[in-house]
């Protein structure tokens, strides 16, 4: 079964027609390469909307690897479904998760994606535990988001309310979580080819206490 978390408005660039488009201004090699992807692993997809990234993630972790595609609409989950079979993808499995949870399985994914939908969370440093408790040991979590020039040096809440967010927020929330930042890039182009919606990609660590 196949999911992702819910953003429960209707987003251009998330449905499947629209992919070539995105393949336009999105580098995905980039971003699987930050991420340091490896054939075997399993990653989760957070967010997945219809699948954009799932569909590439699940080429890059390969038939012994599997995806993880976690959101809150069975809608988009179906049509998820429905463009994996069509690319032949059967590594992918959907989880309909929750507002406060993703319902992803403890201990058991080795990277966790968030591309474009952690300003959604009303509730981030809940989440943030969430997917710490679903890695692995060694595991990570890939943060992607656009910061729109307009909100650049604002307030958390004004940055979401533009459906928006920072780097330098994101990586206090992160650190505060008990994560550490291992990778940046803090331009990966602009967000539907908008130079006033610049690309950011933050992948971090967490790091297990001393017992």
């Amino acid at each position: 079964m196949l999911g992702v978390f819910g953003v429960s408005s209707v987003v251009s660039q998330y449905s499947a027609h629209e992919w070539e488009e995105r393949d336009e201004w999105m580098d995905v090699a980039r971003i699987i390469q930050l991420a340091g992807v490896e054939k075997g692993q399993t990653v989760a997809d957070i967010g997945c909307h219809e699948g954009y990234m799932s569909m590439y993630l699940a080429e890059a972790v390969g038939p012994t690897g599997q995806v993880l595609a976690e959101d809150i609409s069975n809608y988009r989950l179906e049509r998820l479904a429905d463009n994996a079979a069509e690319r032949g993808l059967v590594n992918i499995q959907t989880i309909l998760g929750k507002e406060s949870d993703p319902l992803l399985p403890a201990r058991t994914v080795d990277i966790v994606f968030v591309i474009d939908a952690y300003h959604e969370m009303k509730q981030p440093q809940a989440m943030l535990r969430h997917f710490r408790n679903s890695l692995r040991a060694g595991g990570k979590i890939v943060i992607l988001e656009k910061l729109k020039s307009q909100v650049r040096n604002k307030s958390r809440k004004e940055q979401v309310n533009a459906h928006s967010l920072g780097p330098k927020i994101v990586r206090k929330e992160l650190e505060a979580a008990g994560f550490k930042i291992v990778r940046e890039a803090l331009d990966l182009g602009d967000w539907e080819k908008n130079p006033k919606k610049k690309i950011w990609c933050l992948v971090a660590e967490f790091e297990e206490s001393d017992p």
